[in-house]
């Protein structure tokens, strides 16, 4: 396949170590990867210099014990040793495990024990903590980081060995990877295992292959129209799907350039894109809604091209949100399991209360919770997706056959589907619409309530920067909502009487949440998705 914003080789490619060998020799000297640090200083890399860095780094993981099939524990904040380590570790067969690098001493422990790796890898700062988890396995070999750009200077734990030679060509003959670590890694291997953000309950394992990450590259490039030119923003966690998935993926296949922050500043983040003349962007709408209220007034816009977005955002803040950046952000519909997203806004101009049509090849359907038979139009139906489980789903929980199970529907023509878990709509013209979790529409009195569209209503609010809404047991109506609500301006706090009545001019009976709860902040994962079921002992007051 060749098209203008791919390079033509990656038709020969079965594995992510392929796509980046053939993205070196076809962009070598063009930029690949800049690094702002915490200081405020930009490093750059051509691709030619990060594939001199991802060989340096092969070494140095096979030395410590990472052969062919093996797993390295990824403990670390946004940094181009991440980058180096996922990308070496395709090279030789082995898988990463990227976690959150402010895991807790119990939860590394956990992670350790499920996955068993031969090598961990940490910030210095977190050090103490992280050896702290790892104690259960007291013989696993340990790198400490200063998740800076010096850690890719020769001499350091990534690069002890600096005498490879970077080639352009099939043969890599001075790469210092003994021979029984050369084995070629296969479509079908393993590459990551990616932990859910529990959002409503325990992580689960993700696994995914090197064709689940070509998969992801290919289709990801393709839907955002990625040129050469292009360079991606990336301050989301890299430990994620969306920082992976949807711009490091997508510009390896197109010969782009990646930026990435060590952080994320919601005050700095449209001075940053500025600075660092990004194109790109992929974000949830909670940053959004974060940088729109802590953005000085006094900031010139960004120039960007494109910007993805996740999760619904009220009408006024899609509008601002596209003042700042200079163009309106489309909302997608995706998850780690599916790989590729499912859909996007393809709208003229882009919507603000749609996920769009189905992404070009994908077969999506829309089914009854219970009876797993299809919905009719306008009717809320979990989003089903079909396809090959290893390439363009993902393959299968860590070590839980009976979840795997569960997730999967075997449909009477044999087709498989993934159940999501997620609900919508679809209209006439065949755009979806989020309506949420399965698990977040409630029965009151008989009728169903989605706390995300309660949620997303009560967000549009005057004085409300964002909401969660949970569910909470009543002896007359079986279940109803209660409100969580941040507001916009901390200083002025929220007056709840005028937001109740809001609320009963905005909302349906049923939906109307019973009590108010102000909230200095949302409890979240690190991408910015509510943690619903650990609301409630942070409430301040009520009404």
């Amino acid at each position: 396949m060749t098209s203008s914003h791919h390079f033509s080789s990656a038709e020969n490619d079965s594995t992510f170590a392929q796509l980046w060998t053939a993205a070196v020799r076809e962009a070598a000297e063009r930029e690949f990867l800049l690094f702002r640090d915490r200081s405020g200083e930009v490093t750059a890399w051509t691709y030619r210099e990060f594939d001199w860095i991802v060989d340096q780094t092969a070494a140095a993981l096979t030395g410590h014990g990472v052969h062919s099939g093996a797993a390295i524990h990824l403990c670390l904040k946004n940094c181009p040793g991440f980058i180096a380590i996922w990308l070496a570790a395709a090279r030789i067969g082995a898988w990463i495990v990227p976690v959150d690098p402010a895991s807790a001493k119990n939860d590394i422990n956990t992670q350790i024990s499920r996955v068993a790796p031969v090598l961990g890898i940490c910030s210095v700062e977190r050090a103490d903590i992280y050896r702290q988890g790892s104690a259960a396995q007291p013989q696993l070999p340990i790198l400490e980081l200063s998740e800076t750009a010096a850690d890719l200077v020769p001499g350091t734990p990534l690069l002890q060995t600096p005498t490879a030679t970077t080639y352009l060509d099939e043969e890599r003959p001075n790469v210092d990877l003994d021979d029984a670590n050369r084995v070629e890694p296969a479509s079908e291997d393993r590459l990551a295992v990616m932990f859910t953000s529990g959002t409503t309950s325990q992580p689960k394992g993700v696994v995914l292959t090197h064709a689940n990450y070509l998969e992801v590259a290919e289709r990801m490039a393709a839907a955002a129209d990625l040129q050469a030119h292009h360079r991606w923003y990336v301050t989301l966690p890299l430990f994620h799907a969306n920082a992976q998935y949807y711009c490091f993926s997508s510009a390896i296949r197109a010969g782009a350039s990646v930026a990435l922050t060590a952080d994320f500043s919601a005050s700095r983040w449209v001075e940053w894109a500025r600075e660092l003349e990004v194109t790109h962007a992929s974000l949830f709408a909670a940053p959004i809604r974060m940088i729109l209220a802590r953005t000085p007034a006094e900031q010139t816009p960004a120039e960007l091209e494109h910007v993805w977005y996740a999760q619904n955002l009220a009408p006024d803040h899609h509008e601002q949100f596209a003042e700042l950046v200079s163009v309106a952000a489309r909302q997608l519909y995706g998850m780690t399991e599916t790989i590729a997203i499912v859909s996007y806004d393809r709208s003229v101009p882009p919507r603000c209360d749609v996920i769009g049509q189905p992404l070009e090849g994908r077969r999506v359907d829309l089914l009854d919770p219970l009876t797993r038979q299809p919905v009719d139009t306008g009717e809320s139906g979990m989003i089903a997706v079909a396809g090959n489980r290893g390439k363009d789903l993902f393959l299968e929980y860590l070590d839980d056959p009976a979840t795997t199970d569960m997730a999967f529907h075997t449909g009477a023509d044999g087709t498989e589907w993934l159940l999501t878990g997620d609900l919508a709509r679809r209209d006439e013209d065949g755009v979806l619409s989020f309506v949420g979790r399965v698990d977040d529409v409630i029965k009151v009195s008989g009728e169903n309530v989605s706390l995300t569209e309660i949620e997303a209503a009560l967000a549009q609010a005057p004085g409300v920067l964002e909401v969660a809404v949970i569910a909470v047991p009543d002896p007359i109506r079986d279940v109803v909502p209660h409100a969580y609500v941040v507001a916009a301006d901390s200083s002025a706090g929220v007056d709840l009487g005028k937001l109740a009545h809001w609320a009963e001019e905005n909302l349906a009976p049923a939906a109307r949440p019973r009590e108010w709860h102000v909230l200095d902040e949302l409890p979240r994962t690190s991408v910015g998705k509510i943690r619903r079921f650990k609301i409630g002992a942070q409430s301040k007051h009520a009404s």
